[in-house]
């Protein structure tokens, strides 16, 4: 004999409430974890710069105009300026220096200088500024940055850059980072860059960005020291091997993909230069190669159409075209036509006109 079904009673209605007042206090809950989970992610974010991938500080060529034009194409990577002397900083024009666009962040500041007090009074300026990083300069290889008593010289006086760093680390909470060479002159002893980096990192630093070239303070141009010294990545990946504890990012003649690829199995992070200012385009595979970020990088099309925009703005600010769009000539980089785009927006007569629909010449909307 079939059983019938028992009869549901209807909750009374204090029971209605008392289950209504749980589940909402359910979802209440669920919302605010989530929203701390969120809030405490993005704090951790911000508290740490991720140097998987940066594009190098290069001098005259990463002002702010460049940078923007590098963020349309990555959204991840680790941007730089050019080095800034912190004299030009502390007696000069701070805004004309150090101003920057705030699509910019994750952004470096690159210093050079010497003086503990000044670089420190600096590294106060480049917090307050909001940028994320503060990189001491210890690899530029030119005469007149020797005079000056920085750059790569530095690299004999490692006490000199520790007493620095550490006046940097006090004067500020972000991070405070050193760039340098694996070597000075001829001198290949892997002692020498593994005691600067042994010292400097007893002073507070925990990321150091290794150009894999000895730096030539005699003979050779800042042009011939970037291609000259041979090239010896094994200096660099010891230095992981001897720091582990460090954060080792690896600079120089990287200009692939599979080669950025290659070196991420040996260091924390590669930066790249020349190849992505003269092949900007190549950043765009970036955020999904490095990063694993999903989303669709930007066209040239879409990309021109910001610069557009943005080209438009800083002219109503005084800015000249022609100071902006020396920076954007290599978009079309191995494309058709792209060789009568560069003539054509390095043409004075047109950059005179001070007219952003320029950057439209020969391309399809």
């Amino acid at each position: 004999m079939a059983c019938a079904p028992l009869a549901k009673s209807k909750p009374s209605a204090v029971k209605r409430k008392y289950v209504n007042f749980v589940n909402f206090n359910h979802e209440v809950a669920q919302h605010w974890a989530i929203f701390l989970m969120g809030w405490w992610l993005s704090m951790l974010d911000k508290s740490k710069v991720n140097r998987r991938f940066s594009v190098a500080p290069m001098l005259d060529w990463t002002d702010k105009h460049c940078r923007f034009f590098h963020r349309l194409l990555s959204r991840n990577a680790l941007l730089y300026t050019e080095m800034i002397n912190v004299h030009a900083i502390l007696r000069g024009d701070k805004a004309r220096h150090l101003d920057f666009d705030a699509s910019e962040h994750p952004l470096a500041l690159q210093l050079g200088g010497s003086g503990a007090h000044l670089l420190a009074q600096c590294a106060k300026i480049a917090q307050d500024w909001g940028y994320d990083e503060v990189n001491l300069n210890c690899g530029c290889p030119s005469e007149r940055v020797q005079s000056g008593a920085f750059g790569a010289c530095l690299m004999a006086e490692p006490q000199t850059v520790a007493d620095a760093v550490k006046a940097m680390r006090d004067a500020c909470e972000i991070d405070v980072t050193v760039k340098h060479r694996i070597g000075l002159d001829k001198n290949e002893s892997y002692d020498f860059v593994r005691d600067f980096v042994g010292a400097v990192a007893q002073a507070g630093c925990s990321t150091f960005i290794v150009h894999a070239r000895n730096a030539w303070l005699k003979g050779l141009s800042p042009k011939e020291n970037r291609d000259i010294p041979p090239l010896r990545y094994d200096v660099v990946h010891a230095l992981k091997r001897d720091f582990p504890e460090l954060e080792i990012i690896v600079n120089g003649g990287v200009a692939t993909m599979d080669a950025v690829t290659e070196q991420l199995t040996h260091v924390d992070g590669v930066m790249v230069g020349r190849h992505a200012y003269h092949d900007p385009y190549w950043l765009a595979q970036i955020d999904g190669a490095v990063y694993g970020d999903p989303q669709t990088p930007l066209t040239r099309i879409e990309i021109l159409t910001q610069l557009e925009a943005y080209a438009r703005a800083q002219m109503a600010l005084g800015v000249p075209l022609r100071v902006m769009t020396k920076h954007w000539l290599g978009l079309f980089h191995g494309e058709a036509g792209a060789r009568a785009w560069r003539r054509h927006l390095s043409d004075s007569k047109v950059l005179a006109l001070n007219d952003a629909a320029c950057l439209w010449f020969g391309v399809a909307r």
